[in-house]
This record gives C-alpha cells, structure tokens and sequence, in this order.
C-alpha cells in the first residue's frame, strides 16, 4: 500500500473516529483515545512544530495514525464498521456535510485563548 493510499485511509478514518466518539457502544477507555486522536488532529498546536525539518511531520506521520489504530483497536469491530459507513455519509464530494462539527473544538479553543490572555493581562 502506497503512502497515498494509506494517507487517503487516515482521512476517512478520522470522522469514523469522531462518530466512535459519540457511539453508545463504545468502551469508555476507547472514547477517551479517540477523544484525544480527533483533538490531536484537529488541533492547530504539535507536539512537535512543523517549522523543525524533518522531526515536525513525524509526529503526524506517526503519532495520529498510531492513535487512530489504538482507536480502532479498542472499539469493537461492528461498532467500528458502522461508524465508518456513517463517515463515508457526512463526506459528500470530499467536503464535509456537517460542518458544525467543527464548533466545539472551535469553542474549546476559544477558551484556552481566553485563558491565555488573562494569564498574561
């Protein structure tokens, strides 16, 4: 399998993670990780800044697909198949149907930056 393949693969995994997130069936130790791998990809912070050669994409060449594996292999395989059937649903032409998504990990953000500045003010 290609690197491509594999990175198009990470693509349609992470909304199948988020869906697992919110799945009732879903162990608690394994919404805990997918909590963690949909924030850490969504997250404009790295462990490791992209600016650094080399070392800057190996955290997200490594450490995202390893979460989204762990993921994977916490939660049940019906579970799992079902949420990425869902996933497949709320990408349509390769945009996301549901953008709103994207709304509290906007606020939780938003938050921090909040923090942050009143910390420093």
């Amino acid at each position: 399998m290609s690197l491509k393949q594999k990175a198009k693969e990470l693509k349609s995994a992470l909304p199948a993670v988020f869906l697992a997130l919110k799945d009732k069936e879903t162990p608690w130790y394994a919404k805990m990780i997918a909590a963690v791998t949909v924030c850490y990809a969504l997250s404009p912070i790295d462990l490791v800044p992209d600016f650094i050669p080399v070392l800057g994409y190996l955290d997200d060449i490594i450490l995202l697909p390893a979460l989204v594996a762990l993921t994977v292999k916490l939660i049940s395989p019906t579970v799992w198949e079902r949420c990425l059937a869902d996933s497949k649903k709320m990408w349509a032409n390769g945009k996301p149907t549901k953008w709103y998504c994207a709304i509290p990990i906007a606020l939780i953000w938003l938050m921090l930056l909040c923090l942050v500045l009143k910390l420093i003010f």
